[in-house]
């Protein structure tokens, strides 16, 4: 039997990436799944937590045809940020989850311009409906009968694990997840029980905070045990697969995220950028757009293109170039809000809206400095399976070919 390989599943909004990592830090098999998430009304996103495991299962088992011989040693999960998912004492939700481009919290936002200046300061973050804390004010407002049966309030691949590690502990989460919720005081980087009242909700309900890397018990994947690990949140373990510790790195996804690590934390009276803690034991600056790629996919859908076609058409005039640009050029001005990056040193680019050398380009042009793509299917999946190998006392470090480096044009506009 040859090594084995260490497993990381990232569950993003629109779809679930599965990497297998060898001993050595290489990729060696990967699987996509992609799903929907459901709209009742305009201004709510929500998902049926068996979408993801379904979505999960079916990546695992398009994958372990090809590593019958490699033993899975560990799982670590990835998962897109804020959100809500109530679940049971074992695990089980009590409703569909809540998604972070979720608006119907909206109002509730106004418990939290009520705390005090200092109160409101330690949480550093911008007041959106999409995080936890204002999403658990809107449910015990509008619908109390279920958060009075809530054993606790998961992140969303929290809500994935309870669902693979029956009679694990359920309530539990990281700090990189705990820290997008509007429920965190980042000074003290510990549960803000202001924040917590503000909410309307018993304290009870927050899950324990537990480093990313600690196994909570097992599943099974091929007849096998296989530990599982705590796991962290997408946008900082695309950093630790990156290895990017200083300048900029955007992830291009659904979403769009630029973020700057090693922020240092401190009180922010009227944060326009988010602080939130990273996969290890510092923190990172991000700001965030929610139109990423999805913008691009109606865009494409109206053209009636796929994707190779879309960024074919994006490289002259038209409607999916103007798509494009209007992207990129939300991202450059978050980049010159979170700083530009260090002389000389390339932007990281990361997620599979980066993959497009029409985009590259844009940006390289847009932000006036190299761009260089990580080529990684899901850079976010990787940090997993790093997190998963730490787990079980292995250390692996990633490879991975960087792209060329994609340098701005002289006549480009800024």
């Amino acid at each position: 039997m040859t090594a084995g390989v260490l497993l990381g599943a990232d569950l993003g909004t629109s779809g679930l990436k599965l990497v297998a990592l060898d001993l050595d830090g290489a990729v060696v098999a990967e699987a996509e799944e992609d799903y929907a998430y459901d709209r009742p009304t305009p201004d709510r996103a929500e998902s049926d937590v068996r979408v993801w495991r379904a979505a999960l299962d079916a990546a695992w088992a398009s994958m372990a045809p090809g590593l019958t011989d490699r033993p899975v040693l560990a799982l670590g999960l990835s998962g897109q940020m804020h959100g809500a998912v109530l679940v049971d004492d074992v695990g089980r939700p009590l409703r569909p989850a809540l998604l972070w481009p979720d608006r119907r919290a909206v109002g509730e936002l106004d418990r939290w311009r009520g705390l005090t200046s200092e109160e409101r300061a330690a949480l550093a973050n911008p007041l959106l409906p999409g995080m936890t804390g204002p999403m658990l004010a809107w449910l015990g407002e509008h619908e109390p009968e279920v958060v009075a049966r809530a054993s606790t309030v998961l992140l969303p691949k929290d809500a994935l694990r309870a669902a693979l590690v029956p009679g694990a502990d359920v309530a539990v989460t990281d700090r990189s997840d705990a820290s997008g919720t509007l429920l965190w005081d980042v000074v003290a980087d510990s549960w803000s029980m202001a924040a917590v009242d503000a909410a309307g909700v018993p304290s009870e309900l927050l899950p324990a905070v537990r480093p990313g890397t600690e196994v909570v018990g097992t599943t099974v994947l091929a007849g096998r045990e296989v530990h599982v690990v705590v796991g962290a949140a997408d946008t900082p373990l695309a950093l630790l697969a990156a290895g990017t510790t200083e300048g900029l790195q955007v992830n291009l996804g659904t979403g769009a995220q630029v973020l700057r690590p090693g922020w240092t934390p401190a009180p922010v009276d009227d944060p326009r950028m988010h602080a939130y803690a990273d996969a290890d034991d510092g923190w990172y600056a991000m700001a965030a757009m929610q139109e990423g790629g999805s913008a691009w996919a109606q865009v494409r859908a109206e053209l009636g293109l796929d994707w190779p076609g879309f960024f074919a058409a994006a490289a002259v005039p038209g409607p999916a170039r103007a798509a494009v640009e209007e992207v990129v050029s939300a991202i450059g001005a978050a980049a010159r809000l979170l700083g530009d990056p260090a002389d000389g040193a390339p932007l990281v680019l990361t997620g599979g809206g980066a993959r497009s050398r029409v985009v590259q380009q844009a940006l390289a042009d847009a932000l006036g400095c190299p761009v260089r793509h990580l080529r990684l299917r899901s850079a976010s999946a990787v940090g997993a399976a790093m997190l998963a190998a730490r787990g079980v006392d292995l250390q692996v470090e990633v490879q991975w070919l960087p792209g060329p480096s994609v340098e701005p044009r002289e006549d480009a506009q800024g």
